[in-house]
């Protein structure tokens, strides 16, 4: 164990004596014996979790989820070797803060085992709950959600389809967002928090009146991609922006929560850390002489690499907001392995918080966050290289090997060659209609496609469903093709695996059934998936050089698109010029004349860059300047850096997007890219004033770099959709389409998500099963004793303690089924009392003596005359009611999660095969199976 110490004056040595504070703690009792995992190199992440002192893998449908009880451990290891420039991959100790220490001792073991396991290669990071690293939130998109508890009977992972839920959420941060479960009441809100209320079947996003859209936007991207995880799919969304104008919203939120009394507290401030702060650089020189630990000041700001020599171990205090621990090469073991002990140590010594955080790094695998603190940095000193920061040499795979190597094809993301069979279907009048296979491969922008693959292995067929989506579709074409897919997944009885693929990002397989010949037109298809008119001039991006990673892309006709390291078709009325620019390879130009086949009807005519005729240059509207290059050069071995900026206090904050892409650009952001040379400050659309501050923090964010970063360099403003080569040659791919169909906030609300009325109707119909689940004991004893004494006992025994947001139909009828006492009217209200959430008063009447009661006033009515409810009740509705019905169509009181429930015993028995008892006595997978073949699903 590392011992705390307190840090020397600069050329001074601090010795930890006798009268210092040593760590007498104990280690808690773990299990030591616990093996290594395998590690799968081919996973981008793997997460660990704390059980019985024990670490058990998290299943990849909880990653995001972490309990406070709990402590884990999260292995990134990047896909993309460019990513970190030589693939060294992230460990993470992350520490709930309800955590126990004997819990966070069998993770720091755990911990210690798999960083000897995975080399010097990995960099290890401290994480504590509500303050990680912007490198740990980067994993989670859309956002992370603490959960309470985390005891063995609380470790049930994320289930999807959870109906029987009732919290609230407090929703925090811009760009990387979390939810943390707080107390059900009014009490919790605040003016300028954004809070979710989840009740199942229905999530109420309540945004407060001094929250930003930017919040709201991606608050909401959080909310739906809990309803898609954790409940099927299947809740229904609603927002509330103004409480007038959401009454009906607003009246589910007060029947759970209460009505509120008096007014929202303030809202709370976010301690973020300014640059300024982070400006504030400190090295320390650490070793031991004898039994004691010396600490050494060397030098502040701004740092030079030279400081760091290969034999000794170095902390690097950046103004308490983190801190770093470097070892060189030449570190002893000992010192290797106390390192993050004595980083913890240091901590407690200068009285930082104890959520500071802490990043161990090793020479040679330096996180660039660590390497631009310093002033200068090269990747080769006095003459030698690091260690694996060799090129990688490119080599064709060996695609006849995929069937005998499952790594190899995880590698490359090829299942086969693809040489199988292909259907394609157009969505085309939210229908799909079958494109000829002379057209296979020849996409439009303004379409979604299906794709059909099919193949052997190992004597079996097997089946590839690709869910292809240009960036120009609308919203009901992207429902329209989902809904085909998953008719043509009943047609198959689920053997299809879906995979959804958007226009640029296609994986090598995808690529590889059309024979590289992929090619995506701008606009809309012709009848049955025809691509449009080519009307001229026409210009066309060729990118790669195998038939497994070559896509043919539609750009804008102007000679400003060309890049000189690529090849392009230009197609005018007459002919077709195939160029080929200085830098292209010849693979590349062996696979633009394959390319060249899609184009026929035109005299082709290949050209040089350099040597194009007149006629090339007036169909492109005359000569302008193009990139040389499609990346620029990397400089001083540094990558370059993405931030959203923003200023709640007055001050610049920077979140940084750790491995960005164009999908991290949002219109509501203003983001700051480092390159080194020139520092970019990109404007969304949407980004209101934060614009004119944009070039103030350019300023501002040179003259605070704890490098000392030179007041002089170029500051470069780009707006959303005018994007220069200078700025998308620093992201992986770009799509010049991506801004096309881009929905605002509002447009997202208004047009995609359910009505306030449409919401209290299915809360109504559900709420015995929303909020009837935590006492379901309570209710069998009440049902039991119903039955020996009339529903009148029922009706005045319903004082105890649970929270109903509507009308308990279901739950009545449910009664009547099992007790034969038919209601046939009911009605709720509240207890007009401490307007807080609490007990129900349900009052009732039916149509027989023993309830004289017939006409209550009373609350919320919700019963009515429907012959289908009582068809409902009897569980006797015709087949056609249920089958592949969706869920508006359905009859009144029919649970869409359960619609088989509501068939009479003989029509289930001869749809199923089987009585009701024998199909729900089945594993819950197979009755969704079943479900979902038969149109019950």
């Amino acid at each position: 164990m590392g011992r705390p110490w307190l840090p020397a004056r600069p050329g001074t040595a601090h010795k930890q004596g006798e009268g210092e504070c040593r760590s007498s703690s104990q280690k808690p009792r773990m299990d030591t014996n616990q093996d290594v995992p395998a590690i799968d190199s081919h996973r981008a992440l793997q997460i660990w979790i704390t059980e019985n002192l024990k670490m058990l893998p998290l299943p990849e449908r909880a990653h995001g989820n972490f309990f406070e009880e709990c402590c884990y451990v999260i292995l990134h290891v990047p896909q993309n070797p460019k990513a970190t420039r030589g693939g060294s991959g992230n460990l993470h100790y992350w520490i709930g803060k309800g955590a126990s220490a004997e819990s966070q001792g069998a993770a720091v073991t755990f911990l210690q085992r798999l960083q000897e396991a995975l080399g010097d290669r990995t960099v290890l990071h401290r994480e504590s709950q509500d303050h990680e690293s912007d490198c740990f939130h980067s994993y989670f998109h859309p956002g992370v959600i603490y959960r309470k508890g985390g005891k063995a009977s609380a470790l049930k992972h994320v289930e999807t389809n959870m109906y029987n839920v009732q919290r609230l959420l407090h929703i925090r941060g811009r760009k990387h967002v979390s939810a943390t479960e707080v107390a059900l009441s009014w009490n919790s809100f605040n003016k300028g928090g954004i809070f979710l209320l989840d009740l199942g079947k229905v999530l109420i996003q309540w945004n407060g009146p001094k929250t930003g859209i930017s919040e709201k936007s991606r608050a909401l991207t959080l909310t739906c991609s809990l309803r898609d995880r954790e409940h099927g799919g299947r809740a229904q969304i609603g927002v509330v922006d103004d409480e007038k104008k959401a009454a009906d919203l607003m009246h589910i939120m007060e029947a759970v929560l209460g009505c509120r009394s008096g007014s929202l507290s303030a809202s709370v401030p976010i301690n973020s850390i300014s640059q300024q702060q982070k400006a504030n650089v400190r090295l320390y020189h650490v070793c031991e002489k004898g039994t004691d630990l010396v600490v050494q000041e060397l030098a502040t700001r701004p740092l030079t690499q030279d400081l760091l020599e290969e034999e000794g171990c170095y902390l690097l205090d950046q103004g308490g907001f983190k801190i770093y621990m470097w070892q060189g090469q030449k570190s002893s073991p000992q010192d290797k392995k106390a390192a993050f002990n004595r980083a913890v140590g240091f901590i407690q010594a200068k009285g930082y918080p104890n959520y500071t955080n802490v990043e161990v790094v090793n020479e040679g695998a330096e996180s660039t966050a660590f390497q631009q603190l310093f002033q200068m940095w090269s990747e080769e000193r006095d003459g030698k290289k690091h260690k694996g920061r060799d090129k990688p040499r490119q080599a064709k795979p060996d695609l006849g090997k995929l069937h005998t190597q499952p790594e190899l094809a995880a590698q490359l993301r090829m299942v086969d060659d693809g040489s199988g069979e292909v259907e394609v279907w157009c969505i085309q009048n939210l229908q799909r209609q079958p494109v000829d296979p002379k057209h296979h491969g020849q996409l439009c922008s303004g379409n979604c496609y299906l794709a059909l693959y099919t193949y052997q292995k190992l004597g079996r067929v097997r089946y590839i469903l690709y869910l292809w989506q240009g960036h120009q579709t609308t919203i009901e074409d992207t429902k329209a093709l989902n809904l085909n897919a998953e008719e043509l997944d009943l047609m198959y009885q689920g053997a299809l695996v879906q995979e959804h693929v958007t226009m640029g990002r296609e994986p090598p397989h995808f690529l590889a059934i059309f024979q590289g010949q992929l090619v995506v037109f701008q606009g809309c298809a012709g009848n049955r998936g025809k691509r449009p008119p080519t009307s001229s001039p026409r210009l066309f991006h060729v990118q790669g050089t195998d038939s497994h990673n070559t896509r043919t892309m539609e750009v804008q006709a102007r000679a400003s698109s060309l890049i000189s390291s690529d090849i392009f078709f230009l197609i005018t009325t007459d002919i077709c010029y195939l160029w080929f620019g200085k830098g292209c390879s010849g693979d590349q130009r062996e696979t633009a004349r394959m390319v060249a086949t899609v184009f026929p009807g035109n005299n082709m005519e290949t050209v040089l860059e350099g040597q194009e005729p007149p006629h090339f240059w007036e169909a492109l509207g005359g000569r302008a300047p193009y990139p040389s290059n499609k990346r620029l050069p990397e400089i001083s071995g540094i990558q370059p850096r993405l931030f959203e900026c923003s200023s709640p206090s007055g001050c610049l904050v920077l979140t940084e997007v750790v491995s960005f892409g164009q999908e991290d650009l949002d219109k509501y952001d203003v983001m700051l890219l480092d390159t080194c040379q020139e520092i970019f400050l990109w404007l969304g659309e949407a980004a209101g004033g934060w614009k004119k501050e944009a070039v103030a923090w350019g300023h501002e964010y040179l003259r605070t770099h704890p490098a000392g970063r030179s007041l002089d360099t170029p500051i470069v403003l780009v707006k959303q959709g005018y994007e220069p080569a200078t700025f998308t040659g620093w992201f992986a791919s770009w799509d010049p389409y991506k801004w096309t169909n881009n929905q605002s906030y509002e447009e997202v609300v208004e047009g995609s998500l359910g009505s306030g009325a449409a919401i209290s109707e299915i809360t109504a119909v559900s709420a015995g099963q929303l909020l009837w689940q935590p006492h379901i004991v309570v209710w069998v004893h009440m049902v039991q004793r119903w039955k020996g004494q009339g529903f009148r006992w029922c009706q005045e025994a319903c004082g105890f303690s649970v929270v109903f947001s509507g009308c308990l139909s279901s739950i009545f009828r449910t009664m009547s089924l099992l007790s034969g006492q038919e209601v046939h009217n009911f009605q709720l209200t509240r207890w007009p009392s401490d307007n807080k959430a609490g007990p129900s008063t349900i009052l009732a009447s039916k149509g027989s003596q023993d309830c004289p009661e017939k006409n209550l006033e009373l609350g919320l009515s919700v019963a009515g005359k429907d012959p289908s409810v009582s068809s409902v009740a009897n569980g006797s509705l015709p087949r056609e009611r249920l089958m592949h019905q969706a869920v508006e169509d359905l009859p009144q009181g029919v649970d869409p999660a359960r619609k088989e429930f509501y068939l009479s015993d003989s029509d289930f028995q001869d749809i199923f095969g089987k009585s009701k008892e024998e199909f729900y006595s089945m594993a819950k997978w197979k009755q969704q199976q079943e479900k979902k073949k038969l149109g019950f699903f």
